[in-house]
């Protein structure tokens, strides 16, 4: 049974997705502040983080900034309908996805399901063996685990989901749409920035080449494109 933790000081909302993710076979357990929602993480092992971003004591940026710290566990981020800024706060802060309020019930546990699914997919059948290299690089996709010169990269489950597709496909331009759909397991819609967010953040987290040429650069309307080396 997947654990989940929802860190939000609306009582009655708490109370409704409670209900509402119990009955389809979560374990939930309820924080009304980022510092209790710490409290609980240093408790217990959670498999994802429901995240207000208004809240007392602290506020969900704030905890966000704390778990990343120490801890790995995918975080959805519930942000106030229509604030963009709030949604790329907490994309460049490491959270893994967003949704804005109010959101339908069904939208909920997709995302829920989805940010499960690319984090928890690792078959059991798959271990060191089976790489996938390029150049300084090595990804080992039934480890999730990412290294560059021999030195573990630190990265989120998204960001190492983004750059194993883009290391599929080098030299080739991979669209913002199936970047979305086979990594943050949705379709891409209008103005939704969390793609661009999320390589930005991998690009920074990734050791410059040594021919000094970026890892991979952006082609404006089209996507993304892993550049081979010269």
């Amino acid at each position: 049974m997947n654990k989940i933790l929802l860190v939000d000081d609306d009582l009655d909302l708490t109370q409704l997705l409670t209900e509402i993710l119990t009955l389809e076979g979560f374990a939930v357990t309820v924080a009304e502040d980022g510092e209790e929602g710490l409290l609980r993480l240093a408790e217990q092992r959670f498999d994802l983080v429901l995240l207000d971003v208004m809240m007392p004591k602290l506020n969900g940026f704030a905890m966000l900034a704390k778990l990343r710290k120490r801890y790995e566990t995918p975080v959805l981020m519930l942000t106030a309908r229509g604030d963009s800024q709030d949604r790329v706060n907490g994309l460049e802060a490491g959270a893994d996805d967003y949704l804005a309020k109010p959101f339908d019930d069904r939208e909920l546990l997709a995302r829920v399901r989805a940010i499960l699914r690319r984090t928890q997919s690792v078959p059991p059948q798959r271990g060191a063996a089976d790489e996938l290299r390029f150049m300084d690089l090595v990804l080992q996709p039934g480890l999730q685990q990412a290294r560059c010169n021999d030195e573990l990269l630190e990265l989120t489950a998204t960001e190492f989901g983004l750059l194993e597709c883009l290391l599929r496909s080098p030299g080739q331009i991979v669209s913002k749409n199936l970047l979305s759909e086979q990594v943050l397991g949705k379709k891409l819609e209008p103005f939704d920035r969390a793609i661009d967010m999320h390589l930005s953040n991998l690009r920074k987290k990734l050791p410059e080449r040594q021919d000094g040429q970026p890892r991979f650069k952006t082609v404006r309307g089209r996507g993304y494109l892993w550049l081979e080396q010269a």
